[in-house]
């Protein structure tokens, strides 16, 4: 007896689920493209976005398949953080820190609660007008950091 293509797809796709919360993020890959041969679901093409720039390189492919999971599922916090994470890989900590935020204000999860508290947030310069790497802000950051006002 075989599967409706649909029921196989979604069973493909909590097997890539699995495999990504496990970080066999190549076994995911198979299994997402599996789901996807299987049944067409947009709202699955964040996770294959991030598979496919963590595994195979393809950054900018990653990043316009989640926003494409986005345009349909804005309030998904999941696409938010696949997002992040693909900017994360591209060393974009900046852009990932704001796609995380978003995903917060979208109802957020553990995963992006545990980035964010990873990555940390710095502070804001002690001159706000005058660049972060200027020598008087960075001074003032580390005196103030040891007098206790930082």
């Amino acid at each position: 007896m075989e599967l409706h293509p649909d029921v196989g797809a979604v069973v493909e796709f909590e097997q890539a689920l699995e495999a990504l919360a496990a970080g066999r993020t190549l076994a995911a890959l198979a299994h997402v493209e599996k789901a996807l041969n299987l049944k067409d679901n947009p709202s699955w093409y964040s996770y294959l976005g991030y598979c496919i720039a963590k595994q195979r390189g393809q950054i900018k492919k990653g990043i316009e398949l989640c926003l494409s999971s986005l345009e349909l599922e804005p309030d998904e916090p999941v696409h938010y953080l696949n997002l992040g994470k693909i900017n994360l890989l591209y060393g974009n900590k900046p852009e990932a820190l704001k796609v995380f935020r978003e995903g917060m204000l979208k109802g957020g999860n553990e995963e992006i609660k545990r980035l964010l508290n990873e990555i940390g947030v710095r502070k804001p310069p002690p001159i706000s007008f005058l660049p972060r790497d200027n020598p008087l802000n960075r001074f003032l950051g580390i005196l103030f950091s040891k007098i206790g006002l930082r």
